[in-house]
């Protein structure tokens, strides 16, 4: 029998992962840097470290594979007992000392600062300007390859654990499909999905304030909307929910959607059928190497080519921690995304497939899948969706 791991345990199998990913790079260290962590703190720290800090904090993974935490006193004894890290070294006063003895004269330090992504950016300006005074004669340069190979190639734990997360995402989707009703609001289903995620003992993938997006019929606001109390599911409408939940630190993003009524026309079956031709066309460009804009360009081309407009987001992103987990996007080289689109996709990354058309006095429909990345295309995570189900 499978004994379930506990988050310590995959601690510790990520900060081997990141010794290998340091031993790749010109790095001498990769050092996250952080303090007063109870406001949530640098993103890569949930992936290193089981619980938080306090004072001024370097964690510090060498280029042999050495592990070192320095940080206030009060915050050792924990670092120590948890096993994961070679040396936990404690200080009272001031951190420069136990720091400039750890990272030599010359050295070249990652450091968490990203001009692209979210994920990668957790040092903040005033860490870094206290860094630039107390490291004078090392070289202080971005650890964004290291940061976003850490969050994006997924353990088999962590696998494991976005499998659970669209497990119960499922679960929820058939309940909502049970609940929505005629005459019943964005809102009522909203309230109804919260009910369920708190009774339980999960969490959102993203705000809870607009988690899940619900929508019923042409009037409903598409997006990262807030569900209405106003609108009401109506036959005729296409009835859209995208949803997020986050289950023993992993997180799903996945969209479906019901035609309420009790056949469907055919313009909806037409939309529907483009969706998922765009979809089809994504994973088959979806492959290790590729840049995430060819995948995104593959989607894009086939809904044009069905007689849709283009969509106004990128067709994937990474999910992992978080819904928007950072890392490769599978999106178009614009200017908003930066660099992300222009990187290339690895194995064992975790992607949405997503994109919609917007019907005339219907509504949106919209579909989002998950896969992950193999050695040679795609798995998909969520079964997906191919027809669209009736909501009498």
């Amino acid at each position: 029998m499978r004994v379930k791991s506990d988050m310590a345990s995959l601690t510790r199998e990520k900060l081997a992962q990141a010794a290998a990913l340091v031993a790749a790079t010109d790095l001498d260290v990769w050092m996250t840097f952080v303090r007063e962590t109870a406001e949530g703190g640098d993103p890569v720290l949930p992936l290193i470290l089981e619980g938080g800090l306090t004072w001024q904090s370097a964690l510090i993974v060498y280029r042999d594979g050495r592990k070192v935490a320095i940080v206030g006193n009060y915050d050792a004894d924990p670092l120590a007992a948890s096993g994961d890290w070679d040396d936990v070294v404690p200080y009272v006063q001031s951190i420069r000392e136990p720091l400039t003895a750890a990272i030599p004269a010359g050295a070249r330090v990652g450091l968490n600062f990203s001009e692209s992504d979210d994920k990668a950016d957790g040092l903040t300006h005033g860490m870094y300007r206290l860094l630039e005074g107390m490291l004078p004669d090392r070289q202080l340069v971005s650890a964004e390859p290291v940061v976003l190979a850490l969050r994006g190639r997924k353990t088999p734990e962590e696998i494991r654990r976005m499998r659970e997360a669209i497990q119960e995402t499922d679960r929820l989707f058939a309940d909502i499909a049970a609940f929505a009703r005629f005459g019943r609001s964005e809102r009522e289903v909203y309230d109804h999905v919260h009910a369920l995620v708190k009774e339980r003992g999960m969490s959102f993938s993203w705000d809870p304030a607009g988690d899940p997006i619900v929508n019923s019929g042409p009037n409903s606001m598409i997006g990262h909307g807030i569900p209405s109390a106003e609108i009401k599911i109506e036959e005729g409408h296409v009835f859209h929910v995208d949803l997020g939940i986050t289950k023993d630190g992993y997180s799903s993003d996945i969209q479906r959607c019901w035609y309420v009524g009790t056949a469907v026309p055919e313009d909806v079956q037409a939309g529907m059928d483009a969706v998922n031709a765009a979809i089809t066309a994504a994973a088959e460009a979806l492959r290790p190497g590729q840049p995430g804009w060819t995948v995104d360009e593959a989607a894009r081309s086939a809904i044009v080519a069905h007689g849709y407009p283009e969509y106004l987001h990128a067709v994937g992103h990474q999910v992992g921690r978080k819904a928007h987990d950072g890392g490769t996007l599978l999106g178009p080289r614009w200017e908003r995304y930066g660099n992300s689109p222009l990187q290339a996709v690895q194995e064992d990354e975790v992607y949405t497939l997503e994109l919609g058309v917007t019907l005339p006095g219907r509504g949106y429909i919209g579909i989002e899948e998950m896969v992950r990345v193999t050695s040679d295309g795609c798995e998909w995570l969520s079964e997906r969706q191919l027809s669209m189900p009736c909501l009498a």
